[in-house]
């Protein structure tokens, strides 16, 4: 229907706005369109003339497109309460309760769908449910509740880092934006990236945006979520967290201290040790299970010491580098870090300036030191002093930048074993000519 057609509607709603049949088709024309605020303007219209299951039914998918999905299974349980058994309250119900991660209930819904038409099909919904179907309570839950997140932050929250964005971008957010383009191809929607750089800079924020950028479920791990100190259990955690992930696509599977994990084989004396990296690498390639929709970020602070296994295409075949955060960064960090705390006209552009190569963590550092100082000085008569420029600015002179040291030894890296120039962005960052 064109826009021609609506507008002729609502003439004729002019005429007779009592006329439900009418009212029903505008709001499922402008629901057709795409047009979710004047739909949904439209459907609570009907609901307030007295509604029907078919207007409720509407306002449901305009809920469940706009992706406010709990609205969306609030009114279609009123509507399955009420006796319906209309498949499509079904579908839409199982989708938004998998949106929301409500497995076992989403299970429930689509067992009801099959029971009306045992042949139905629904791609999302099979591949996502049907294999479930005979683990929906068994200790995959717990795993599910320690690691998957559903994050709130997307590159918006992500002040600077424009060359880190941009990397991700082409390696992982257009694929899975447009995974038709790449199926077409031949090419799966999925792969491994390496964030590596000093302590402190923001590798796992960065990770969690990812996921917010894509709609994606977030699962964020380190070694001590995986080592085990019984035989074959640190294979069997990491698996099972490869597991989670896959059975929640699209997710950003994030795993930190990666170079702890993946420390070369060679360098390996105990066989578990080399056991837990093959697993990995088994994981990686996704030999007997599809990664398709997985996307893998790992995090390190020492690249140098990663078995150079991990850099093969198809694993973690884009290296990037995460720096320091750059004035810009630093100004915005400071600003959030200062929000909500007693503070004056404070100079955050001197600060940062003052605080080069100062990690995010530095900058919690020095935020504490400030404040330290101003809980003694508040002592006397109780009162919150409020946080000042000079007392950032002495904070900067007792804390100095925790990065200094890792640059010292990525520099020499850079120089010296930097031949495939998998180190030249420590370079350019340090200013160094090859």
């Amino acid at each position: 229907m064109n826009e021609n057609n609506i507008e002729s509607l609502r003439e004729a709603l002019k005429h007779s706005p009592e006329n439900v049949p009418l009212r029903h088709m505008l709001a499922e024309a402008l629901l057709g369109l795409n047009r979710l605020e004047e739909a949904e303007e439209e459907y609570s219209k009907l609901l307030k003339m007295g509604g029907d299951t078919r207007a409720k039914v509407g306002l449901a998918t305009v809920f469940y497109k706009k992706g406010s999905y709990s609205a969306c299974n609030v009114i279609l349980e009123e509507v399955i309460e009420k006796g319906s058994g209309d498949i499509q309250v079904f579908v839409l119900h199982a989708r938004g309760l998998l949106k929301e991660n409500e497995i076992a209930r989403a299970i429930e819904s689509y067992k009801k769908v099959l029971e009306i038409d045992p042949k139905f099909a629904d791609d999302e919904l099979d591949s996502q449910l049907r294999m479930r179907e005979q683990r929906i309570v068994d200790e995959d839950d717990e795993t599910d509740e320690r690691f998957l997140q559903k994050p709130d932050i997307n590159f918006e929250d992500v002040g600077g880092m424009d060359a880190v964005k941009k990397e991700i971008d082409l390696k992982i957010i257009k694929p899975a934006l447009h995974p038709e383009l790449y199926k077409a191809y031949g090419k799966k929607t999925g792969g491994g990236i390496m964030l590596y750089g000093p302590p402190g800079c923001g590798k796992t924020f960065i990770a969690k945006a990812t996921a917010g950028q894509v709609n994606a479920r977030f699962v964020n791990v380190s070694l001590d979520d995986i080592l085990d100190m019984w035989v074959g259990n640190s294979e069997k955690n990491l698996h099972d967290i490869f597991e989670l992930a896959r059975r929640n696509t699209p997710c950003v599977l994030f795993i930190d201290e990666i170079d702890a994990l993946g420390a070369s084989r060679s360098d390996m004396k105990q066989s578990s040790g080399r056991h837990l990296i093959n697993q990995f690498l088994q994981e990686l390639d996704g030999i007997n299970h599809s990664n398709d929709g997985v996307l893998i970020i790992g995090a390190t602070n020492t690249p140098w010491n990663l078995d150079p296994a991990f850099r093969r295409p198809g694993r973690f075949d884009r290296i990037i580098f995460v720096p320091p955060p750059d004035e810009y960064s630093r100004e915005t960090i400071l600003r959030l870090k200062l929000k909500n705390k007693p503070s004056g006209a404070i100079d955050l552009k001197n600060i940062a300036r003052k605080t080069t190569n100062y990690s995010g963590a530095d900058i919690d550092a020095i935020i504490d030191i400030a404040i330290e100082q101003k809980l003694e000085d508040s002592f006397t008569d109780g009162i919150p002093q409020p946080l000042e420029t000079k007392d950032l600015l002495n904070a900067v002179k007792k804390h100095k930048p925790s990065t200094q040291e890792w640059f010292a030894t990525a520099r020499n890296f850079a120089l010296f074993a930097n031949d495939s120039g998998l180190y030249d962005d420590i370079l350019a960052y340090l200013k160094i000519k090859k």
